[in-house]
């Protein structure tokens, strides 16, 4: 039966010292005393629906800290928590592609599903009543929002005493030396008994051989220390221990930021909790601390998280994040299509999405992976997905990439849905009615939806069977699977006629493409395709693309929907270098580190040198001139702080971390360096190792950190990255926050490292 266990009126007072610890970082979140979050911490029996027939109570209850919600089922033996940080979205109502199909029995008030980071499946729920369900979608929302304010040092904070409140197994209140032993080892640190001991006997004040509340908070601090923070606050201040005005610009000069006074006295204001301190312009090295673990202190730079570059270029300009096949959840076989595949990749700033369309039943367009196993899914159902999901993250245009395997008829009612459901968002004619010489820009085209595809150009016949659709022509006279080739004879007029700027044309070489180029001619390359023409033709090939578009995809041999590289296509300035977002990986990763700039709009304008016609840049070669600064790369690899576990389930298991260090842009740029590893110390290791790297063009340079466990075997060796632009790097001592392999945060999971960088 789905109901509520109670309905406290007023939150009760925490009853254990760990729930004590907890609640003061959970009123640091503000939102104690907010009724939505009251109900979800009384808790409430919720329904989890996977199908028609699946249908599950699952407990669910905010936890003390307000930021992990506990989730007990009968079934299941353990029970799990997630942390609202973890959360990406919260969905009211029938809008999941679950709650679509198996949730139309439940009204739609009391249904919402809880989108995750990263690959972790949504979690689909139906409430007892209409309130309960709001209850829960209104405190989820404000939890995750703020969380999202949370400072470094307050999330440190809730990591730390979740683990406490884990250690104490007989929920005395109180930490023995064998609790905090097994703390440490929880949290990836193997000491010896000997100096473990010593640092209980300092903290135990109270002679009774438990840690007690205050003396928790004593031995948590001691945890928390950080020497390296303290040795360089200790440098810039001298004797006095606190920085004024003057030691503060000094400092900001090493880190290559603005060293003014108004500067210095804004960064006072906004980090300062001593008011003596902040009223007389001084910091103290709390607040230092607490700089360096913010935004200000991260080594990407903050004001590339808005949008920062020229947007009113022809799109030709743009790198534009892209997606292959992007209906598929897993492989390109047997896996399910899905909506929320959609979803993902829009939330993920994707602006380039696929539909592969087929003859459905009743009349009804259907996209899936043709002439395999996968899911079948409705045009429309995938068209009013992206109608509600194109411009949550980015306000720039999104391209439908239209693979037709339909007949004319299915063809029209493809046409009629996009017109339809999207409405004004779709661009159906010219911008400004003037004729097309080059493609418009980004800002033109704000909140417009465009589509790639065949279009009749009122010669000849509906579709000659030389242009049978790119990507499967294209694959097949490359990859040699004559039997998947699909030849479309007929184009639905209404259909062409909604093709404006991406018209996909069959390409045939750089001469005929030159002879009579057109701004809105499109033509997709298979990966080998590219790499070939990259070879043989690089700087032909760049020149191509200051003009036109061209869309890069995996061969068909990637039937595990593994990806390729993208910076060699990228190098190429190819625009549309498509991947399956559903595999993460050291591709994935490149690509989100690359457009993580320019406020995750999705478009990266390319450097001048590959907008220019006039300009022959050689994606292979590059040779000195033409705007190209030769630049070395210095970074002091220092220490790490609160890293993962390679095995979460072990609590024995203790990493032996290094840090790598990788290069990607042109071939002579690409390059790796490594630390050496730190035995048994995943909580706070130091290395101070110096890694130099030349690179000769920054302007398509990607940085990426790795932190690997040296024990692990090859494939399980990495757990924490995060990759970056190099025109995106500080310079100075920065902090790296790591995410998973899946992109999700791990949080608090860092690194600090010093950056420099010189002209050579």
């Amino acid at each position: 039966m789905i109901g509520t266990r109670s309905r406290a009126s007023e939150l009760p007072e925490p009853e254990t010292n760990h729930e004590k610890l907890a609640l003061k970082a959970f009123k640091k979140v503000g939102l104690r005393e907010d009724e939505d979050v009251k109900f979800m911490m009384t808790g409430s029996s919720l329904q989890k629906i996977k199908s028609g027939l699946w249908k599950k109570d699952r407990w669910m209850k905010l936890q003390e800290d307000g930021l992990s919600v506990w989730c007990e089922s009968k079934c299941r033996k353990k029970p799990c928590t997630f942390s609202v940080m973890d959360i990406r979205d919260v969905q009211e109502g029938h809008r999941s592609e679950v709650m679509k199909k198996h949730g139309r029995s439940f009204p739609e008030k009391r249904c919402f599903t809880i989108v995750f980071v990263g690959s972790r499946t949504n979690l689909d729920l139906v409430a007892a009543s209409e309130e309960e369900g709001r209850r829960w979608v209104q405190g989820l929302k404000k939890l995750r929002k703020k969380a999202e304010t949370m400072s470094q040092r307050e999330k440190i904070h809730h990591w730390i005493h979740d683990y406490l409140r884990k250690a104490d197994k007989n929920k005395d209140n109180k930490m023995s030396f064998k609790e905090i032993k097994n703390l440490l080892k929880m949290i990836n640190i193997e000491t010896g008994d000997e100096y473990a001991y010593q640092v209980f006997k300092q903290c135990d004040k109270s002679k009774t051989n438990k840690l007690e509340e205050q003396e928790i908070e004593e031995f948590c601090k001691f945890l928390m220390q950080r020497p390296e923070l303290e040795e360089i606050f200790n440098y810039y201040s001298g004797e006095d221990q606190i920085l004024t005005v003057s030691e503060m610009k000094n400092f900001l000069k090493e880190q290559n930021e603005i060293a003014t006074d108004e500067n210095v006295v804004t960064i006072i204001h906004k980090f300062e909790l001593n008011e003596t301190a902040k009223q007389n312009q001084l910091l103290t090295q709390d607040s230092f601390m607490m700089y360096l673990l913010s935004p200000d202190g991260d080594v990407f730079s903050s004001s590339h998280d808005q949008v920062f570059q020229d947007m009113t270029q022809p799109l030709s300009h743009y790198f534009i994040s892209s997606s292959h096949n992007t209906y598929l959840m897993e492989d390109q076989l047997g896996g399910p299509s899905s909506t929320e595949a959609y979803i993902r990749a829009l939330l993920r700033g994707c602006r380039c999405v696929e539909l592969d369309c087929w003859e459905g039943p009743n009349g009804e367009p259907i996209i899936y992976h043709g002439y395999t196993l996968t899911s079948k899914i409705l045009f429309k159902d995938v068209i009013t997905t992206i109608r509600d999901y194109a411009f949550t993250i980015s306000l720039y245009p999104v391209i439908l990439s239209l693979e037709n395997h339909c007949g004319v008829e299915q063809q029209t009612v493809m046409a009629r849905h996009l017109k339809e459901i999207l409405g004004d968002m779709l661009v159906t004619a010219p911008i400004d009615g003037k004729v097309v010489n080059e493609l418009p820009s980004p800002e033109k085209l704000k909140g417009k939806i465009l589509i790639k595809g065949k279009k009749f150009d009122g010669s000849g016949p509906m579709l000659d069977q030389e242009e049978a659709p790119e990507d499967y022509e294209e694959e097949n006279v490359n990859d040699g699977d004559k039997s998947r080739k699909e030849v479309v004879k007929e184009l639905s007029k209404e259909l062409s006629d909604l093709v404006v700027y991406c018209k996909a044309v069959r390409f045939c070489s750089f001469q005929d493409s030159s002879n009579k180029a057109c701004a809105c001619e499109l033509s997709s390359f298979s990966e080998n395709k590219a790499k070939k023409l990259i070879c043989e033709s690089g700087i032909t090939f760049v020149c191509y693309n200051a003009l036109q578009l061209s869309r890069i995809y995996p061969t068909g041999s990637r039937i595990d929907s593994s990806n390729y590289n993208p910076q060699e296509m990228w190098n190429a300035g190819c625009q549309l270098v498509a991947l399956n977002f559903q595999k993460p990986g050291l591709e994935m990763d490149l690509n989100k580190g690359k457009f993580r700039q320019n406020g995750r709009s999705g478009y990266i304008l390319k450097p001048s040198f590959m907008r220019n016609r006039s300009i022959q840049f050689d994606p292979s070669r590059p040779v000195p001139g033409s705007g190209l600064n030769k630049t070395q790369l210095i970074i002091d690899i220092i220490t790490a702080q609160q890293l993962p576990k390679v095995h979460k389930g072990k609590k024995n298991s203790i990493v032996d971390p290094l840090v790598r260090v990788e290069v990607y842009g042109v071939p002579d740029d690409n390059a790796t360096q490594k630390t050496s590893h730190v035995e048994n110390n995943g909580f706070n290791p130091v290395w101070n190792e110096v890694l130099r790297f030349t690179i000769s063009v920054p302007e398509l340079a990607l940085i990426r950190f790795v932190v690997e466990d040296m024990m692990q075997p090859p494939a399980m060796t990495s757990f924490g990255q995060f990759t970056l632009p190099f025109t995106s790097v500080k310079e100075g001592y920065r902090h790296v926050h790591l995410l998973s392999r899946d992109a999700a945060s791990l949080s608090p999971a860092t690194l600090f490292v010093r950056i420099r960088i010189k002209s050579v």
